[in-house]
Order: structure tokens, then sequence, then C-alpha cells
């Protein structure tokens, strides 16, 4: 394990790549076929015994699609609009990714309860299969209940380049083009599969300060100890 992958171990929650057996692929491939997609964007009716997060890697991994997860269930064109990078550069386009749980977090994730901010990434490691993951939100978005069903969209992904070239970086895609989706799926709370990990901070502490303390405030959240967000 080098030393990237060490720290980001440290850090954030690793996931291993997800494996895909022949059977689970015959599923998907059914589902696919059995999408109607004679006009707009098709609308896929999950049926298959496997988590839907899966069902995401395969059509990024094996389809070749990026996702795009939104509140919005109505979507059939997306439009380049004025957004920020990972690194805070702004630029005009259509993010999408390639991960397979991070767009579930955006789709569930109820903006309209939002107070304060929040801060999530999916970061990757060059030629490392493993990707990691942090979501934070602040305590009264929590009190909220910021949880809603939204939809993913599987975007083609000829226009899209990755916006980042570094060795570590997160795995966000940009398309400078208006981009329509192939298909979409609904998903609500019940399909994020990393929701216990979401941890809380203060708005006004450092980015940096919420990276430090994500995996120890996750620790005392899962053990059901309070540590508050002071330290």
């Amino acid at each position: 394990m080098g030393l990237s992958s060490l720290l980001l171990n440290k850090l954030f929650v690793g996931m291993p790549p997800i494996a895909i057996d022949h059977q689970e692929k015959e599923a998907y491939e059914r589902l696919i076929q059995h999408t109607d997609i004679r006009a707009g964007v098709a609308s896929i009716v999950y049926d298959c015994p496997y988590p839907k997060y899966r069902f995401v890697a395969y059509m990024a991994e094996q389809k070749g699609m990026l996702v795009h997860g939104s509140n919005n269930q109505e979507i059939t064109n997306f439009e380049t609009r004025r957004q920020t990078l990972y690194n805070g550069k702004y630029v005009n386009a259509v993010f999408a990714t390639k991960d397979a749980i991070w767009p579930i977090f955006y789709a569930v994730f109820n903006r309209a309860k939002l107070v304060g901010n929040f801060r999530n990434g999916c970061l990757r490691i060059k030629a490392h299969p493993y990707r990691y993951y942090f979501f934070s939100l602040t305590e009264q978005t929590i009190s909220n209940i910021p949880w809603i069903s939204g939809t993913l969209y599987f975007l083609p992904q000829q226009s899209f380049v990755r916006a980042s070239s570094a060795s570590v970086y997160f795995d966000e895609w940009v398309s400078e083009q208006e981009v329509s989706p192939l298909f979409k799926m609904e998903v609500g709370l019940e399909d994020f599969p990393l929701v216990s990990m979401v941890t809380s901070h203060v708005s006004e502490e450092s980015i940096l300060k919420t990276w430090l303390l994500y995996k120890r405030r996750l620790r005392a959240k899962l053990s059901g100890i309070s540590i508050g967000n002071r330290h």
C-alpha cells in the first residue's frame, strides 16, 4: 500500500472495487433489454435482487456510462452551468462521475433542507482500485432529516473528460457541452449504502479540519459517543 492510499485510508472510508460475476451481469443485461428506450429518457424499473449501487457500477464500468444524481426526477437535458471543481476553480460544465455510490448521495440529499454547507467526496488514486469517501453535514441539516427520493441519470461518456489529471483525484468528470441522459432510475435513502457514514461538522470550520476529524467523528457516531464539533 502506497503513501497516498495509507493517508486516504486513515482519513476516509475506503471501499474495494465492485466485482460482478456472470450471473449478476446476466441479470443486469436482462434489465437493460427490458427497458423501453423508444422515446425520451428510458426509465429503468429496477427489479434485480442486487443493491442498486452495484447496477450503477456495472453501467459505469461495463457500459461506459457516467452518472449524475439529482432530486429532480424530470431532467431530459443537462445544460452547462457555472460550478466549482474540487479545487475551487470555476467551470461552465455538466458534472458527472464514474463512481457508483457518490451520485446516490446527491440524488437522495434534499438540498432544500440544507443549513450552512455540506462536504463530501469520492477520491481515487491512479492505478489503485479502492475508492475513498467522506460525507459530512451540519448538525442543523441532519436535524432537518434531509433525505428524499431522487433520480440517477446515466449519461454517454463521449463529451466528458476527467476534471483532474493528478495522481490523487476526485472522481469528477465534466462536459462543456449539453448532454442528454440515456437512462434514469429512481433511488431512495435505502439505496445509499454509506448513509451510516454521514458525520457532522460546523460550517465555519476549514475543509482540512473536516477531513482530519472525519474518521474520529465517524467512530464516535458508530459507537454512540457524542464528541461535538469543537475538537
